[in-house]
């Protein structure tokens, strides 16, 4: 009976860290949240309750030396195979990629799931705290830090009044913006002018600020303004 709360409690205290974390990324609108890193860290858990209970799986006329346990062969499986449900969270946008924090968080969850499941519970509580602070309060303390953001930037004209390329890193430059890279392109057969940037600024709303410019700027004829995520 003892054996079995044991269990009892492993395995629910791997769904309620699993719970918590995808709490965190539920509500802010991550593709996997809430349901699937309480599944990931609570089928984690089982399975090395599973592997360390081996034993149970046996009558007891089988002598014990007949038992080969090795716990860790169970963990290396579930570490390899999570990394699939890991990349399919993550995906590319263009020049931006989205989902590695979340990929992170499973792959971590994962990791919580075997701690719970073998009864190593002192580790496992402090990194489910230290992992719920990382996705929370770090997340806080980067929205308020300077840091560099950059965006891919396009910006067409008709070949009759291109601007030189002079005139259009100064009209970035005005607007707080460094050029990164430039690239240029003729398109509609030999009608658009076309030059393709990686901008950089230490402001966001400098975004808001070029768009608003080249959207009344004279002789601009389509731009695009794609934020890169950080």
């Amino acid at each position: 009976m003892t054996d079995h709360l044991l269990i009892v409690s492993y395995l629910g205290a791997a769904w309620l860290a699993g719970s918590l974390i995808g709490l965190e990324r539920s509500y802010h609108g991550r593709p996997a949240g809430f349901r699937t890193h309480a599944l990931v860290c609570l089928a984690s858990a089982l399975l090395m309750v599973v592997t360390t209970h081996q034993g149970q799986w046996f009558s007891s006329t089988m002598p014990a030396s007949a038992i080969n346990t090795d716990p860790t062969r169970m963990a290396q499986g579930i570490m390899t195979g999570i990394g699939f449900l890991g990349a399919g969270v993550i995906f590319k946008e263009g020049l931006t990629v989205r989902g590695l924090t979340t990929a992170a968080s499973i792959w971590m969850t994962a990791a919580l799931g075997i701690l719970y499941g073998i009864g190593f519970l002192f580790p496992a509580l402090l990194v489910t705290a230290m992992t719920l602070v990382t996705l929370s309060l770090f997340r806080w303390a980067e929205s308020r830090m300077p840091s560099q953001h950059f965006a891919d930037h396009v910006l067409a004209f008709p070949i009759d009044a291109v601007r030189t390329e002079a005139q259009v890193r100064e009209l970035i430059k005005e607007q707080g913006f460094r050029v990164k890279s430039l690239s240029y392109r003729l398109v509609q057969r030999g009608t658009v002018y076309e030059y393709h940037m990686t901008l950089q600024t230490l402001d966001r709303q400098n975004l808001c600020r070029l768009a608003e410019r080249l959207r009344d700027e004279e002789g601009v004829l389509e731009f695009r303004l794609s934020p890169l995520a950080e």
